[in-house]
């Protein structure tokens, strides 16, 4: 289940245009490259909760197809939580009562995880109500830190929220019959569910991430830098599509500029004596008007540009400085 019912208040205006999921990211948006790792790794049948602006989430990626998966919608009037929304899609995961692994994503994140290794090491558990992917964060008081040590049937989830050299992921594994437990409506999976029931003596596994690209959106800054990142090397094992490079259906000025590494989608129009680059996306069918200079920025597809900027967010309603002090929260 990727969760993508959250509203970005952190985004500012960005969000009153799209949910965080859709931010595009090299001119893809953020949920594909979930999408297509899931797919990658032989997960096709995925449910997606919706809320804030969902209507765009379905009208994007429809029934799945086009993708290779098949998607299902769970439909939040209110919001319900990174628990409650997956308590409530429990039909929908779990059809015909057999009780299978569940593995959740937060839908903001572009994470090169090694899903199959993730469910192996879940797999091998016993009495584990589930299994939360963690990776070491020198800052892990700042994201919620979580304590993990190892015991004899491996990592263990000691506390979260406390003291710890780990942070959460966002992505856990568990079952149908764990969330069945959560409190009724709106709960968090870490507050209401695995907290207190580890402080009761239940067990959670810690599945730690020590290699591949994380990158989560919650602020303008984080989403440009995750753009800047891809487009300067930054690998994915499973990409969405082509990231970097010049699409040959962008229509690009003789006289203009252009200072690697970018990314140019399709019908996009550089006009005369434009400077591009370096670190930018032009997204599909946007134009930047004649003269224009564009250092370390993101102009989303459709959106039009003109004079000279630098990191900025350019939407086809606004123009966002995307540069600061980068509140660390989660």
């Amino acid at each position: 289940m990727l969760l993508c019912a959250g509203k970005g208040t952190r985004l500012g205006d960005l969000s009153h245009e799209k949910p965080k999921p859709l931010l595009p990211v090299c001119d893809i948006s953020i949920l594909r490259y979930g999408i297509a790792n899931l797919v990658a790794h032989g997960i096709r049948d995925i449910v997606i909760n919706l809320h804030h602006h969902g209507h765009l989430i379905r009208e994007e990626l429809a029934d799945g197809s086009q993708l290779g998966a098949r998607i299902q919608y769970s439909v939040e009037d209110e919001i319900l939580g990174t628990g409650g929304g997956l308590k409530k899609a429990i039909e929908l995961l779990d059809p015909d009562g057999v009780d299978e692994p569940v593995l959740s994503m937060n839908g903001k994140l572009i994470f090169d995880l090694d899903i199959t290794a993730l469910l192996k090491a879940y797999a091998a558990t016993r009495d584990s109500l589930g299994m939360m992917v963690v990776k070491a964060e020198p800052r892990a008081l700042l994201w919620g830190a979580v304590d993990v040590r190892s015991e004899g049937q491996g990592l263990r989830v000691h506390n979260v929220l406390g003291e710890g050299g780990h942070m959460f992921c966002g992505v856990h594994v568990t079952r149908p019959s764990v969330l069945r437990r959560l409190p009724e409506g709106e709960a968090c999976m870490i507050r209401q569910g695995y907290l207190p029931w580890m402080q009761a003596g239940e067990r959670v596994s810690a599945y730690v991430h020590q290699e591949g690209y994380f990158a989560e959106h919650s602020t303008p800054r984080r989403y440009l830098q995750s753009s800047i990142d891809l487009l300067s090397g930054q690998t994915l094992r499973n990409p969405p599509a082509q990231l970097v490079g010049i699409d040959e259906g962008a229509e690009v000025h003789a006289s203009a500029t252009i200072i690697p590494p970018v990314r140019i989608g399709a019908g996009a129009v550089i006009e005369a004596d434009c400077h591009i680059g370096p670190h930018v996306v032009i997204g599909h069918g946007a134009r930047v008007r004649a003269g224009s200079v564009v250092r370390e920025s993101v102009v989303w597809a459709g959106a039009e540009l003109e004079g000279s900027h630098e990191q900025v967010i350019v939407t086809p309603q606004c123009i966002m400085a995307a540069a600061g002090a980068d509140d660390v929260d989660g």
